[in-house]
């Protein structure tokens, strides 16, 4: 290819990338590709022997896309920092009456269910089959060498990804319930609060709390708050839906997003650790059960703690 030609079919991006490198604005190009695409140019120039403007005019394109895209890697990077240390903690105190209202709607089912499945041996039978009953039982048993799911020793890592995909679907669920008015993470909470409570009163009728509780405790703290905070974001995107104010509702729904998602994010990143937790702490027989209650203490003042008290002062954010 002639190096008329070669600039012919290139000067357009070439132009255009130089322009946003010197001004910025948007909208912002696949700059990977684009930098993929320029080393490539410019060794074909360079192979070819076209004129030293036309390869220096690349090396320093080259240059500076390379330089460009590394600092964006890097803002990337501080940008889940500052989110981690502050965004998300902040988030959900913005937040506050949905996490409230989430809270209760799931609290309160599973502590009535709790008590009523605790004082009646049949209750537990209105959301759960008697084969459930059995199964539930059996993965709790203080006679089991293992706790909750019954696997091999080898398959912690198998039982991490189940629980990611597990944990995840149902704060999904219950996320996106939202968008039938609300309703739907209404129903999640509700229903999952209820379910919860009848399987702590029933086993700690039969006196498997000794199992029950240590192996709940420990990823509880991220799992049980996780899943009141994907309702919250879920009730966020209901209400904008139920009363858009001055917007429309499709622009109070976009709005109501960016907001949700910021708790949603974080919500997500909590499941997996809940997950590693269940699968690599929680159901360890070789770790003593006081132990188990003192560090899920722990995490359950961690996580509160942090929620309430993260990202109160003033935390740089990269821009």
């Amino acid at each position: 290819m002639k190096q008329r030609d070669f600039e012919h079919r290139h000067g357009a991006t070439w132009e255009a990338l130089e322009e946003w490198l010197r001004l910025g604005k948007d909208p912002e190009p696949d700059l990977p590709a684009l930098y993929r695409g320029l080393c490539q140019q410019l060794a074909m120039a360079k192979e070819r022997n076209y004129t030293s403007q036309l390869v220096d005019r690349l090396d320093k394109l080259v240059l500076a896309a390379h330089h460009r895209l590394y600092r964006q890697q890097t803002l990337r990077r501080n940008i889940w920092a500052w989110y981690l240390l502050a965004g998300f903690p902040r988030a959900v105190r913005a937040q506050i009456n949905y996490v409230w209202l989430a809270a209760l709607l799931f609290l309160l089912p599973s502590l009535v269910m709790g008590v009523g499945s605790y004082v009646s041996d049949t209750l537990i039978y209105t959301v759960m089959s008697p084969a459930q009953v059995v199964g539930t039982e059996a993965m709790y048993d203080p006679a089991n060498r293992v706790l909750g799911r019954e696997r091999g020793s080898d398959s912690d890592l198998l039982m991490f990804g189940f629980y990611i995909q597990n944990n995840i679907g149902i704060a999904f669920r219950t996320f996106a319930g939202g968008i039938l008015l609300g309703l739907g993470s209404i129903f999640f909470l509700v229903f999952n609060g209820i379910y919860l409570g009848a399987v702590f009163g029933h086993l700690s009728r039969i006196g498997f709390g000794v199992t029950l509780y240590p192996f709940v405790i420990g990823h509880g703290a991220f799992e049980l708050t996780a899943i009141v905070f994907a309702g919250a974001a879920g009730l966020r995107l209901g209400q904008s839906l139920i009363d858009p104010g001055a917007q429309s509702r499709l622009d109070a729904l976009r709005s109501a997003s960016v907001e949700a998602m910021q708790i949603v994010y974080g919500t997500f990143l909590m499941l997996v650790a809940a997950a590693f937790l269940e699968a690599y702490w929680s159901s360890s027989t070789s770790i003593a059960t006081a132990i188990k209650l003192g560090v899920g203490g722990f995490l359950w003042l961690l996580v509160l703690g942090y929620f309430m008290f993260a990202g109160r002062g003033e935390v740089s954010r990269a821009t």
